[in-house]
């Protein structure tokens, strides 16, 4: 794909498959005697998806539950590899896809921060000398120094987002999660995002907030199915994605009466 700047993404057919097996528990004797009975089934979560980002560009991924977004950005952030396809990022990835992702349960949230830093590369001299800013930002007070596991989810964001934001990336990955966090820290997470952006950053963001999406964003991409349906400007792809919903609503309520038809169809279309 040649050699690729800090800061550029690109994905070339890309394509993640999982593999699932049934629910359910099977007893010694079934294992033993019917070792095949239960086979793995295989699900595409993605697929053949294509696009590039620019250093310094804010990308958006849109679509419903279950559409790919989620995966698409673990991708990114190497968290698992392709199944087919290439998929390159350029520099350092900070993300926040999950609340409390990459934490462990018992190591207090300093020592996270410190286990967190080495993952990224950092070493421990670069924590103690901003260890005070990281946990400053994030605003745990004294629960720094108790186990995560007894933190609550806004915590957990807070911390997480704060350790992500401070390793210094190159591509900042940003997934619903913010959604968790209170109206303040939500405020100054913005603000960050917004001083990233000036600074030259390249963010990749999912949201369900098309306000949101349209502000920050300068193009996207339509997932559906796992698959790339519309890419272009912010502006232009959420326009598709409400017009398939909208089409969606429509179809759903053709089989009532005319007149509970129309109506359903004109409340979908937002009149």
């Amino acid at each position: 794909m040649g050699e690729i700047a800090r800061g550029e993404i690109r994905a070339e057919g890309v394509g993640r498959r999982f593999a699932l097996r049934p629910l359910g528990t099977r007893s010694v004797k079934d294992v033993l005697v019917h070792p095949r009975r239960h086979p793995r089934h295989e699900m595409w979560a993605l697929r053949d998806v294509s696009f590039d980002v620019r250093p310094g560009e804010t990308f958006g991924v849109i679509g419903r539950n279950g559409s790919g977004k989620s995966t698409l950005l673990k991708l990114m952030a190497y968290i698992f590899a392709p199944t087919e396809g290439n998929l390159e990022v350029g520099g350092r990835v900070g993300s926040l896809l999950e609340v409390g992702a990459g934490f462990h349960p018992d190591f207090s949230g300093v020592e996270n921060v410190y286990l967190s830093a080495a993952v990224h590369g950092l070493g421990k001299s670069y924590v103690d000398d901003h260890l005070d800013d990281i946990l400053d930002f994030a605003e745990i007070g004294q629960y720094a120094h108790m186990p995560v596991k007894t933190y609550s989810s806004g915590m957990f964001l807070r911390l997480g987002f704060s350790v992500a934001i401070h390793i210094h990336p190159d591509v900042m990955l940003v997934d619903e999660v913010l959604a968790v966090g209170d109206e303040a820290f939500k405020k100054k997470c913005y603000e960050w995002i917004e001083g990233f952006q000036a600074a030259g950053g390249t963010l990749v963001f999912v949201s369900h907030d098309a306000v949101v999406v349209e502000r920050l964003c300068e193009r996207a991409i339509l997932l559906d199915q796992g698959r790339v349906v519309e890419q272009g400007t912010a502006h232009d792809v959420l326009h598709a994605y409400r017009r398939r919903l909208t089409g969606e609503r429509a179809v759903a309520v053709a089989g009532l009466p005319a007149e509970e038809s129309g109506e359903a169809v004109r409340k979908a279309a937002g009149h």
